[in-house]
């Protein structure tokens, strides 16, 4: 396997967010009632395309500690009634939140959707209490309009690292 490059981007400010506001068809909803299932789901729906590994191996407890824990907050967006991508948001300490897992299903990217549903993230996250930062790490396996797309939002990259 070759070196992953992991990049990780920040904003420090809600005024630096460049809003895609072209819904696509897009409806996006707080998943207010945490079912680990439901977030395990997500998790396997987008991520399998890209090569998302780290909690695969995660117990049903794992899953209930990580999905009920209440500085995480989950978004699902759909497209005519079907789950079509996601987002989870953890605020952590000093006032800093991060996109923890973003991304769309397989057969909904490069419809649009991306700009519009990473724009949806970063107003969530900017809109919890006392958010002073909003970051977010993508790498080199994700897809390769991933990174364009933070940095046309507004984030800026303050660190990037090589994984052998």
């Amino acid at each position: 396997m070759s070196d992953v490059t992991i990049f990780h981007l920040e904003m420090n400010s809600a005024d630096q967010l460049k809003a895609k506001t072209d819904a696509k068809g897009l409806t996006v909803t707080k998943a207010e009632v945490a079912q680990y299932e439901f977030n395990r789901f997500l998790y396997q729906f987008v991520g399998a395309a890209w090569e998302w590994t780290d909690k695969l191996a995660w117990t049903d407890k794992q899953w209930q500690d990580y999905s009920q824990d209440s500085k995480l907050h989950l978004y699902v967006a759909y497209f005519e009634g079907s789950p079509a991508g996601y987002f989870e948001l953890q605020q952590q300490d000093n006032g800093t939140v991060e996109i923890m897992y973003f991304g769309l299903g397989v057969r909904f990217i490069g419809k649009g959707m991306g700009g519009y549903l990473l724009s949806q993230a970063i107003e969530q996250a900017w809109s919890l209490d006392n958010t002073q930062r909003v970051w977010v790490h993508t790498c080199s396996l994700d897809h390769p309009s991933a990174l364009k797309n933070y940095q046309a939002r507004g984030f800026t990259l303050f660190k990037t690292e090589i994984e052998a």
